[in-house]
């Protein structure tokens, strides 16, 4: 890129009122990779946290990069919110990525390779191993590798074979003897993705790792008989995994069929990445980038030094020869508004108050636990919820079956177009149909994001309705990792409101309006927006005002300008943004009472929390949707209102000690920057992950926000 150019995109950027979608998610990505550079953590962590940032990066080219060549690719207009147009906009994007690449590669071979050896563990080629070790190694190719490699070679006779999304692949450019170079032959050699990333080796106090590829590399020769070798390629590509639903009038057959036949698109997508090792032939990235129409910017080096594939990772923060030297999480503690859970009825408990649930620390047990009951107990009719993701081994998929079997109504929304799980929910759902559950599949031309659960019971010829409404999947595993909140109520309100969406979801039925539950597509941006007006006209009129908003995305621009306004009528406005943030803060004249902070930490921050000062009459909801486009518009989600006091209470001390932590935030700047927060002189460090496990009703009985 010429340096004017560069400086008049920048000039561009810096001119826009917004911060572009994917540039943000960059600056993201790097909060999180942070992580893996702070030296309190152990070696095992920080190689976790690199190891996440892979993914999300493998995750971003395959959706968000390959939504950027739909366009390219077929001539379409898009002007990004930097002001950027498709071309430029791919150049600034792309060299964001290699730099943020770069600083991985840098960062693992100059910082972790060097910490492993006196943590028990090393990674190693083949030629470094003892000769007894190698044996070893050769023996474990000849049995299990070998057999499992297929060499497919690329000339004039034979068609380009299709190469796998995210699997090592080697190029290996060959001639026969006595050929020009003219003739000379490309054969790919795909690793297949159910041999273990790293060979192991256990010796007394050390466990060495041998990338698959060395194992191979050592031995590619015998694939190769009686040809000249004249170069080894290592790379790996990332495919377009962006699509689009196109509306069935068959929802039952077409839709599911269409969905199948997307996921296997995404094994065929166009290619927007290569990475591959230092030293590469230069034929052969020459022929790939004609082949698949990508330019050097969308070549990713790895030196031979570090590692292609930080995801491989996983397989040593996994070993469980390590597990104590991963932090333990404390047990979770009972929640503050349930605080005997586990030795009542969670039925009778349920009559008589509320339960709001903070995970993870408070457990999902709770929630299991009322499943289970109902799926057992004569005396529940009915059981409806909405389902986007699963644990793999699902608790909840196995109390519905058993429900279904014991006599009861069990109805299940399933997102079967939730991201990279769609085959996973595909498998559950056509468990639960075939048991008798109604299972409906998800809304054509809209996700259903949103977590709702219905439980009918009838008592003594009275019926009473146990809801669940939260901000996370009704995924055991996750329920561990993830902070969300979960509402346990039989308020009658709540009830009615839930009983009206179900039946908006899964039927057609038009409701004129909800008491406490604010849904999309139907109103959720537009009843969003008149909260924030009124605490501009309140601000205005000289009263109290104040907006505390936690979500994991900002990026709808209606919602972004209400908040400018509402800054520059005086609003104080505290956003909690963990990933990424298209609003400016601090900008002169149009958010210098906007601040933006982002807590990426120990565990993932997807919890949903909307806090509105309304001149001391304070509204407060919690639930699934982000500030995002596709929230309001393409999404079926759901926002509630907390109205108890102690549990209004909870949320807004949820909310203060995330602007009170100093351990694990990120303050943004004007410029779409991030720089950490520190303990100042005068404080202690106050670590949410850690506070949380902690927390007291005195502290959560005397919260204010503004």
């Amino acid at each position: 890129m010429k340096v004017a150019a560069k400086d008049k995109f920048e000039s561009i950027i810096e001119s826009s009122d917004l911060v572009s979608r994917d540039l943000s998610w960059v600056k993201f990505n790097d909060r999180v990779f942070d992580q893996s550079k702070k030296e309190s953590r152990s070696i095992l962590e920080r190689l976790k946290f690199l190891a996440i940032t892979a993914s999300n990066l493998d995750e971003f080219f395959m959706i968000r990069v390959g939504s950027l060549y739909n366009y390219l690719d077929y001539d379409k207009e898009r002007v990004d919110y930097s002001g950027l147009r498709e071309d430029p906009f791919k150049m600034k994007l792309l060299l964001e990525c290699q730099a943020f690449h770069k600083r991985q590669q840098e960062h693992f071979v100059k910082n972790l390779l060097p910490e492993m050896h006196e943590s028990g563990f090393i990674l190693s080629n083949v030629k470094n191993l003892e000769p007894e070790e190698q044996d070893y190694i050769k023996s474990y190719f000849n049995k299990a590798v070998y057999p499992m490699l297929t060499p497919m070679v690329f000339d004039g006779y034979r068609t380009f074979p299709i190469l796998m999304n995210k699997l090592l692949i080697f190029g290996v450019v060959t001639l026969a003897p006595g050929d020009k170079k003219e003739n000379r032959k490309l054969s790919f050699v795909q690793i297949p993705a159910n041999i273990p990333r790293f060979f192991e080796i256990e010796r007394e106090d050390l466990v060495v790792y041998i990338p698959i590829e060395e194992v191979i590399r050592e031995h590619l020769v015998s694939l190769f008989r009686n040809v000249n070798i004249e170069s080894v390629n290592l790379f790996r590509i990332t495919r377009n995994g962006d699509f689009t639903l196109e509306e069935s009038e068959d929802m039952d057959a077409n839709f599911l069929e269409e969905v199948k036949r997307k996921l296997n698109e995404r094994k065929t997508g166009r290619v927007v990445r290569i990475e591959v090792e230092e030293g590469y032939s230069k034929w052969m990235i020459s022929l790939l980038k004609e082949r698949w129409n990508i330019q050097d910017d969308s070549i990713f080096k790895v030196e031979r030094s570090s590692m292609l594939d930080f995801t491989g990772l996983w397989q040593v923060v996994g070993n469980r020869r390590f597990k104590d030297k991963m932090p333990q999480v404390p047990n979770p503690v009972p929640p503050i508004s349930y605080p005997q859970e586990g030795t009542d009825d969670v039925f009778q408990v349920l009559k008589g108050r509320d339960i709001l649930l903070h995970h993870p620390y408070n457990n999902i047990d709770p929630i299991l636990d009322l499943l289970d009951k109902a799926a057992d107990d004569p005396n529940v009719m009915a059981i409806k919820m909405t389902i986007y993701r699963l644990a793999k081994d699902s608790r909840i998929t196995k109390t519905l079956l058993r429900a279904a079997e014991n006599g009861k109504h069990v109805s299940v929304l399933f997102e079967v177009k939730a991201r990279f799980d769609e085959e996973n929910n595909i498998r559950e759902a056509k468990k639960l149909q075939k048991a008798g559950c109604f299972v409906i599949y998800g809304i054509s031309n809209l996700k259903t994001h949103t977590k709702l659960m219905l439980i009918v019971k009838k008592d003594d010829n009275k019926v009473t309705r146990f809801v669940h409404l939260g901000s996370g999947n009704y995924n055991e595993d996750t329920a561990r990792l993830y902070t969300d909140i979960g509402l346990l109520t039989t308020d009658e309100t709540l009830a009615n409101d839930v009983s009206e969406f179900f039946n908006v979801i899964t039927g057609h039925s038009m409701p004129s309006t909800y008491q406490n539950l604010i849904t999309a597509p139907r109103d959720m941006r537009n009843q969003l927006i008149s909260f924030i007006e009124q605490e501009a006209e309140n601000a205005r009129n000289g009263l109290p005002s104040g907006i505390v908003i936690k979500v994991n995305s900002l990026e709808d621009s209606e919602i972004i300008y209400a908040l400018y306004r509402a800054s520059q009528s005086g609003v104080p406005v505290k956003l909690i943004v963990r990933g990424i943030c298209c609003l400016r803060p601090g900008r002169i004249g149009l958010s210098e009472n906007i601040e933006v902070i982002s807590i990426v930490g120990d565990f993932l921050e997807h919890s949903r929390i909307y806090h509105f000062h309304n001149n001391g009459d304070t509204r407060t909801y919690a639930g699934s949707a982000d500030m995002m486009v596709r929230s309001f518009d393409k999404r079926l989600e759901s926002l509630f209102r907390v109205q108890d006091n102690l549990l209004e209470k909870q949320l807004m001390n949820i909310l203060y000690f995330n602007l009170k932590d100093n351990v694990n935030a990120y303050r943004m700047l004007e410029d779409g920057s991030y720089v950490r927060k520190m303990p100042q002189a005068d404080e202690d460090e106050f670590n949410v992950h850690k506070e949380f496990f902690n927390v007291k009703i005195e502290d959560v009985l005397k919260v204010k926000l503004v």
